[in-house]
């Protein structure tokens, strides 16, 4: 059976705890492969080897780091087909949408190419009597990213792209449900020409990511998983003095409006809440029709499109989506299912009893649609990270604002409607952090920055775009005077450059 080391000092190295966990084949159910889990000790080396590699990669001039990237951009395109593949037989999700996760990831990886730019300080002329002003961004040292199964390869990249770029070394401690990607990225990084040590990554559980949140040579982590263990991570991580942005769970409500087109919001939620299985933190799982003609109609609408879903093997490029990661996953998402029947809500659609021939004991389940779905469910207040859509049926436009305003997760929501009055209003007093206007998955592109509110996201910044130069970056400012000969008596007072 194949196993999984980790990736220090430039080369694929064994694990040496002797603990390991198992990778999936989520369409066979069969363990495909074993994932060493790294000890404390491990996970020190890693660092001890990034920290010594850093300050000569901080030293190197920044085109040149950004030439790196270039060339990595260029090899993920070159590689995307051996990557899509790879990402699809542990995760589950389809080879097209698995193109998307690394081109979503690739997208970073370009805007980081910008970073010279970015980076540049400011600089006053004669701030004061003969005296210069001027800031610079320096990298902050070694810095760590903690990444989810759910997008192998597109938060990895969002998270070390920018951050060498910066000057950084980066010690990368992926889910160990899907490690591969994430391994054969750093092989890529090298092959672009990264220095070896500035790139690490270290496979394990909760002993690696407490070493990285307790270290004193990591200056700063970034995190994406559920919101009490983003919590957790940024908690610890500020305790022991390091930067953190902490991304959590989500409850992505689409508002549809009367006005609505109801083929293209059917199509939508559709796309939104039933792509990856589920299995994304902007997954639209709660579809909030505003009043009773308009909830009837896109129940009409929806209803056929759900039983239609064509649930398949990852490698089948007409399935809409494939089966869940592990079968904790499937049977944690069947019984949130038996939890809403339980509670009162209208169970439409039933996908808990789907199998698929040849394939029984891979993680596949159907899609389930719920109707009538209140606020006080545990269906609709809590992540499900599954194939399931609720329908709560809104009285009016207010109630509908309401809904998102008060929920606890913030990430992202939508609005489908054709009055721009309407939209404006909605923008404008949404309390979430991504908002679609006729957009069900308003994930920004990589020039802007991405990050949910209240308890989707700890901490003061976003991930890529502009946020993460100034996440991986601490600004110096420098006030200069020459001079000339010129000698002056002690001051007492704070100076004021008048």
């Amino acid at each position: 059976m194949r196993t999984i080391g980790h990736f220090i000092g430039g080369k694929t190295v064994d694990g040496g705890s002797g603990r390991t966990a198992p990778v999936y084949n989520p369409s066979t159910g069969e363990v495909q492969a074993e994932v060493a889990l790294a000890t404390k000790a491990e996970v020190e080396a890693a660092i001890a080897n990034a920290a010594e590699a850093q300050p000569a990669w901080a030293a190197t001039n920044p085109q040149r780091r950004a030439r790196v990237m270039m060339k990595f951009v260029d090899l993920l395109n070159q590689n995307m087909d051996e990557l899509a593949n790879l990402l699809s037989s542990e995760h589950g999700k389809t080879v097209p949408d698995a193109k998307g996760d690394i081109q979503r990831g690739l997208e970073v990886a370009e805007f980081a190419i910008g970073v010279p730019h970015l980076m540049k300080g400011e600089f006053t002329d004669g701030a004061g009597p003969g005296i210069d002003m001027y800031s610079m961004r320096q990298a902050l040292g070694v810095v760590a990213g903690i990444t989810p199964f759910n997008f192998p390869a597109m938060i990895p990249m969002w998270k070390f792209a920018p951050a060498i770029a910066c000057g950084n070394a980066f010690i990368l401690k992926p889910s160990e449900r899907d490690p591969s990607v994430p391994m054969r990225l750093a092989e890529l990084m090298m092959e672009a020409g990264l220095p070896a040590g500035i790139l690490n990554v270290v496979n394990g559980d909760k002993e690696a990511v407490d070493t990285v949140l307790t270290d004193r040579r990591i200056q700063a982590v970034g995190f994406v998983g559920s919101s009490d263990i983003a919590q957790y991570v940024y908690a610890t991580a500020a305790a022991h003095g390091k930067r953190a942005q902490c991304f959590g769970g989500a409850k992505n409500h689409m508002i549809v409006m009367p006005d609505a087109d109801m083929e293209q919001a059917a199509n939508a939620l559709i796309g939104a809440g039933y792509g990856s299985a589920g299995e994304r933190c902007m997954a639209v799982s709660v579809a909030v029709p505003v009043g009773e003609a308009t909830a009837d109609k896109l129940m009409e609408t929806l209803v056929p499109k759900v039983q239609a879903l064509k649930v398949g093997l990852s490698s089948d490029p007409d399935a809409d989506f494939g089966p869940l990661v592990t079968k904790a996953a499937l049977d944690k998402v069947k019984a949130y299912v038996d939890t809403g029947v339980q509670e009162g809500a209208e169970l439409v659609v039933d996908g808990r009893d789907f199998t698929m021939q040849g394939y029984e004991n891979g993680f596949f389940m159907g899609g389930c649609l719920f109707d009538r779905v209140t606020s006080d469910m545990r269906i609709y207040k809590e992540e499900i990270f599954g194939p399931v859509l609720s329908v709560v049926r809104a009285k009016d436009y207010e109630d509908a604002v309401r809904l998102p305003n008060d929920h606890e997760y913030g990430n992202g929501v939508a609005i489908f409607t054709r009055d721009g009055d309407a939209a404006r209003d909605f923008t404008s007093r949404i309390n979430v952090g991504m908002v679609g206007v006729n957009v069900p998955i308003p994930v920004p592109l990589a020039y802007h920055t991405f990050g949910g509110w209240k308890r989707s996201g700890f901490g003061d910044m976003n991930q890529h775009g502009p946020d993460s130069v100034r996440f991986y970056t601490k600004t110096k400012t420098v006030t200069s005077r020459w001079p000339s000969g010129i000698k002056d008596n002690a001051e007492f007072v704070i100076p004021t450059m008048g």
